[in-house]
């Protein structure tokens, strides 16, 4: 039990790495991927294009290899660009291009989520909003963005879940720098000590399932409000009902 909570205890400073990759992809990553989702629902052919090859782009390629293709880029400009402007020590940071290319991942997972969600839209509500003299802006604010947002939460919230999940690799296909060791880095490393692959990588898995319950229950509790104006469903009942 004290080894236990020994690597409990030493495996703590590691998860906040993989909590920050998550943190600082998840709103910027949501933001591309209304605009992904609108532009390709968009009647202007050539942005609704773009908006595709975008997301079949990022949706049919593994991440690993999107890890080295843009570290790859941001090292073959490093003489020409990053060095003359000064910036090469940050732009080449994993903690500035890990979570840049979770942005441009779960972006376009996302876009295909609220994409989807758009287009499950009621369209009687909308042609209602537009008959009550709705401009476009106040029909996407009042009709087509709070149906869209509950259709598409529950889908979302996986995504969100995988997204952290997919803070694993990150050191992986990156360089690590100094002490910044995230779970699996930090597993791996105690692991090459003892080989106990069982203990190590058991309380790197008890710490990715501790924080999905975390993201599970915040999302839930965000979909409760986002579904107030619905009818409560009944729960299920476990005991036997004996008199009628």
């Amino acid at each position: 039990m004290d080894i236990f909570l020994a690597e409990l205890t030493a495996f703590a400073p590691a998860v906040l790495f993989n909590i920050y990759f998550a943190l600082v992809s998840l709103p910027l990553g949501f933001a591309l991927a209304l605009l992904l989702a609108l532009g390709k629902a968009s009647p202007n052919p050539l942005i609704s294009r773009l908006s595709r090859i975008y997301i079949y782009a990022f949706r049919g390629s593994p991440l690993f290899i999107q890890f080295f293709m843009f570290y790859s880029l941001a090292l073959s400009l490093n003489i020409i660009v990053w060095k003359p402007w000064g910036v090469s020590n940050w732009v080449l940071h994993p903690l500035f291009i890990g979570p840049l290319v979770l942005i441009l991942n779960t972006a376009a997972y996302s876009a295909e989520i609220f994409h989807g969600a758009l287009r499950a839209v009621p369209r009687g509500e909308t042609e209602a909003a537009r008959a009550y003299g709705m401009s476009r802006a106040q029909q996407f604010r009042s009709v087509t963005w709070p149906n869209m947002i509950g259709l598409a939460w529950p889908a979302y919230t996986n995504e969100v879940v995988f997204l952290f999940h997919a803070t694993a690799i990150v050191y992986f296909a990156l360089p690590v720098i100094g002490m910044q060791m995230d779970l699996m880095v930090t597993a791996k490393s105690r692991f090459e000590k003892d080989y106990n692959a069982f203990l190590h990588f058991s309380v790197a898995a008890l710490y990715f399932l501790a924080v999905s319950l975390v993201v599970f229950f915040l999302f839930g509790l965000v979909y409760k409000r986002l579904m107030r104006h619905m009818p409560v469903q009944p729960r299920m009942r476990f005991a036997p009902k004996w008199l009628r």
